[in-house]
């Protein structure tokens, strides 16, 4: 990713929870923004993105307001670990275009931001589809204290105003670092879906350029169905973009953690995997090498190349070919990239 810069792309890191592509970063002259742990930093995951200059205003108003919906929805679906029901779809339509309405005659608030989403869920101001607005706050009760936990408690000063920094086109790798902040699995993939959402939506122009978007410890995400489903329509909009989509696993088993068998969420997984063009294995254990190679389709052949891999080498499978392929990196881009060898450079204080 970072000798395609040379070759005029830009890198970007949406969600780093370990914080290893910092580094990366601010070598190639890019950025990392910190989020959490004291930091001033803030996203809004609700920002607009820059605006393509074709686009009528209504066609924009749709577009914005079908990504915001997706946004939270998925959110809510991911905290409550269970579909949304009709009614709380309606609460939360009705909460959304009241903030939307209410930001655009608000000279000091342009944009709407998350707890003005949970305040309008909580105390609606208008009826909706039938449903009283005392019905209205039943209705949306769940899905308010969902969206809530992603603006109070431990994760206040993250997503729950106005963003604090600016997203800037010209650097060559912009970062999310994301490894000030705890928590289970399940809030690390939503917090790492809103850090998604702004800077997909800053990508979102299509005269940006050629891009990388790398999805660095993404079995969190396939671990949600619901952010699953939500990286699967975000990458099918990305070839009009221009912008090209890395997902980096530890190991496919990760995979079958993803809903049952023969569930919806494991069938979307498989198909986010299948439509990778290009395929990078690394060493595999003894132990992971046919289900590795079930998964992928490799041939006898590849297979029995896994568990044979060298520390830098790996199996590229592009399209239908295979090719073991040896990874040459100078002392500098070792400093940078190994991450084992930074660990060390700490404990030994050098």
């Amino acid at each position: 990713a970072t000798r395609s810069i040379a070759l005029g792309r830009k890198v970007y890191v949406p969600g780093d929870p370990t914080g290893d592509w910092s580094v990366v970063a601010r070598a190639v002259g890019g950025a990392a923004i910190e989020l959490g742990g004291g930091s001033p930093n803030r996203l809004n995951p609700l920002d607009e993105g820059p605006r393509p200059a074709a686009i009528a205003d209504d066609e924009w108003a749709k577009l914005v307001a079908s990504r915001r919906r997706a946004l939270l929805g998925s959110l809510v679906e991911s905290a409550l670990n269970r579909p949304m029901s009709a009614v709380e779809h309606t609460a939360l339509d009705q909460a959304l275009r009241a903030v939307v309405a209410a930001a655009r005659t608000d000279a000091g608030e342009a944009t709407p931001t998350l707890p003005k989403v949970v305040d309008a869920l909580f105390n609606p101001s208008l009826p909706e589809a039938g449903a009283t607005i005392r019905e209205l706050v039943t209705d949306g009760r769940d899905v308010g204290h969902a969206l809530r936990r992603l603006v109070s408690g431990d994760l206040a000063g993250l997503f729950d105003g106005e963003s604090t920094v600016t997203f800037d086109p010209s650097l060559p790798m912009i970062s999310l670092d994301l490894s000030r902040i705890s928590g289970s699995d399940q809030l690390i993939a939503m917090v790492m879906a809103c850090a998604s959402a702004w800077m997909e939506a800053a990508l979102s122009d299509p005269d940006g350029g050629p891009r990388w978007v790398i999805y660095d410890e993404a079995w969190r995400l396939l671990r949600q169905p619901a952010l699953l489903a939500r990286m699967q329509s975000q990458w099918k909009l990305s070839r009009g973009l221009g912008i090209a989509n890395l997902m980096i696993i530890h190991r496919l088993s990760d995979l079958e953690a993803v809903g049952n068998a023969d569930s919806e969420a494991r069938a979307l997984a498989l198909g986010l995997l299948a439509d990778c063009s290009t395929k990078i294995i690394y060493q595999q254990e003894s132990s992971e090498a046919p289900h590795t190679a079930q998964v992928l389709g490799l041939s006898v052949t590849e297979r029995g190349e896994l568990p044979d891999l060298q520390r830098g080498e790996g199996l590229w499978r592009v399209g239908q070919r295979a090719f073991v392929v040896r990874h040459l990196v100078t002392d500098g881009e070792l400093q940078m990239f190994d991450t084992n060898f930074r660990m060390f450079k700490k404990a030994v204080g050098r």
